[in-house]
Order: structure tokens, then C-alpha cells, then sequence
């Protein structure tokens, strides 16, 4: 079983789901776009976008939070968030 990170962020008001697969481009990457929401998508919804996507969250995952500013080395830029959860491929495959 091939196990992928799985990474949610927030840019220009839209949370952005995608799977990091060293396979590849990063444009190749499985995404999903939540579209504008303020509101930090559930859990229940992240899973159900990464089940649309192929993958499901590994055994005892959790999402880890960071947090990191907008403009690197600027303690005033705006902080951005970005999540991220251990997933692998629905079916066990190397997806």
C-alpha cells in the first residue's frame, strides 16, 4: 500500500483538497475545490471529496494543522492554514 499526503489549503477565499503524488506533475495531482466558502470544510466532507478523488484516510490518520505567513520572513503578512492527513488509494493500489 502506497501511502500519499493529502493537503488542505486556503487561497482567494476557495478550500483546495489535493493529493501529493510524487508520480508526475504536480498539475497532475488529484484535486478538489470545495469553491468560495469561508468555513473550513468538515472532516465528513474532506472524506467524502477524497473518496470522489480514490483515496481514503490510512488507519488512525488525523489532520495536523500549520500555519505560515503569507509573505515569508513578514511577521505582519496575513497567516495562511494548511492542513494535512495521511491517505492511500481506495482500492490498496499505488494510486
Amino acid at each position: 500500500m502506497m501511502v500519499h499526503t493529502a493537503q488542505l489549503s486556503n487561497s482567494g477565499g476557495r478550500w483546495r483538497l489535493y493529493v501529493v503524488v510524487l508520480e508526475g506533475r504536480v498539475s497532475q495531482w488529484p484535486e478538489y475545490d470545495f469553491g468560495p466558502t469561508a468555513a473550513v470544510p468538515t472532516v465528513a466532507e474532506r472524506s467524502r471529496a477524497l473518496a470522489g478523488l480514490g483515496f481514503v484516510f490510512t488507519d488512525g490518520a488525523e489532520w495536523e494543522w500549520t500555519e505560515y505567513s503569507e509573505t515569508h520572513g513578514d511577521d505582519t503578512s496575513p497567516v495562511r492554514l494548511l492542513a494535512s492527513v495521511l491517505v492511500c488509494s481506495r482500492d490498496g493500489g499505488t494510486s
